[in-house]
């Protein structure tokens, strides 16, 4: 069995290019793509043009979803399913991309379903992007 290539760090920035979210989840921009029709939890913001920029969450997820594809061998149906046994939270906090995500039996009365939390997080991104074309307009750049 061959060793995985260690992916790269994610920079601190708030926002990727799909070219960027390519290089750092060693994963093409056309499987990009494909994946969000895929995985209802991957909804990076659109703006001007349809570009798609992704958050830290989003290439996270990514590395997931890769991980679960690629590395464990799951199909797509498999994965979507066991990416909705884990909660937003715990991408987050605890992906360390090796290990698979476990959940105890304390913390499963807390979850809240990702598909719930798409909707609101869509909806701040899409303002967040609208406050920052304003804010570019007013300052002339």
């Amino acid at each position: 069995m061959s060793a995985v290539p260690a992916l790269p760090p994610i920079p601190a920035k708030r926002y990727f290019t799909i070219g960027e979210v390519s290089e750092l989840c060693g994963v093409k921009s056309h499987v990009l793509r494909y994946w969000e029709q895929e995985f209802a939890q991957l909804r990076p913001m659109k703006r001007r043009g349809n570009r798609r920029y992704y958050q830290h969450h989003e290439v996270l997820l990514i590395r997931r979803i890769r991980e679960l594809l690629y590395e464990q061998g799951f199909t797509i149906s498999g994965a979507r399913a066991r990416l909705g046994d884990v909660s937003a939270d715990s991408l987050v906090d605890g992906y360390d991309g090796d290990a698979p995500q476990t959940k105890d039996a304390a913390s499963t009365d807390k979850l809240v379903p990702t598909d719930a939390l798409v909707g609101p997080v869509q909806a701040l991104d899409e303002l967040r992007a609208e406050l920052l074309s304003i804010r570019c307009i007013l300052n002339g750049t």
